[in-house]
């Protein structure tokens, strides 16, 4: 059986971490976990523990806040899986150090976009299913600031790059797995 990519989409707290757990776990590969989260604050710290709690011990795990697409590369080792989440929070990684009035949208853009294309060509390259989780942000208000519509903007953006490299798409509703590709 050849490779493939799973792209599993939806709003907070939909299911998209657990649904992606099961089928890493289904798979009966190694797996590389690949957090992309960043303890700012005491209920994120809590939130963190909370997830490293939830995945097997004997996966092996990156913490990478930037830069996933060579620091998977460097590290997939014998992983015949792996799980990235999530992509949502890179891109916030991104974000992070921009200040609202000084938004430089071009090179936020450059970013996002050289962040994802290493990302595909990581998956492109290395010899593992991937399992990539995202959240889905068009679908409710649209944001008060501008930086927050460039973010909805981007992150719908990058959501599309991947979800065209992508083997399989699932979207989560209510905690429900929805297949949308193929």
């Amino acid at each position: 059986m050849s490779k493939k990519c799973i792209l599993i989409t939806g709003g907070a707290r939909s299911g998209k971490s657990r649904f992606a757990q099961e089928l890493a776990v289904k798979s009966g590969k190694p797996v590389l976990f690949v957090a992309t989260a960043t303890a700012g604050d005491e209920e994120m710290k809590r939130r963190i523990e909370e997830h490293r709690k939830s995945r097997p011990a004997v996966w092996s795990a990156l913490e990478a806040t930037t830069h996933i697409g060579s620091q998977i590369e460097k590290r997939a080792g014998e992983a015949g899986v792996v799980l990235v989440d999530c992509l949502t929070l890179l891109l916030n990684n991104i974000f992070s150090q921009e200040i609202e009035e000084q938004v430089d949208e071009a090179r936020l853009e450059k970013e996002v976009m050289a962040e994802i294309k290493e990302l595909i060509g990581c998956i492109d390259r290395v010899d593992a299913d991937f399992i990539i989780v995202t959240n889905e942000v068009g679908l409710g208000l649209v944001p008060m600031s501008k930086i927050g519509r460039l973010y909805r903007d981007l992150l719908g953006v990058a959501n599309q790059r991947l979800a065209e490299r992508a083997d399989e798409v699932y979207i989560m509703i209510a905690g429900l797995p929805v297949k949308i590709k193929p």
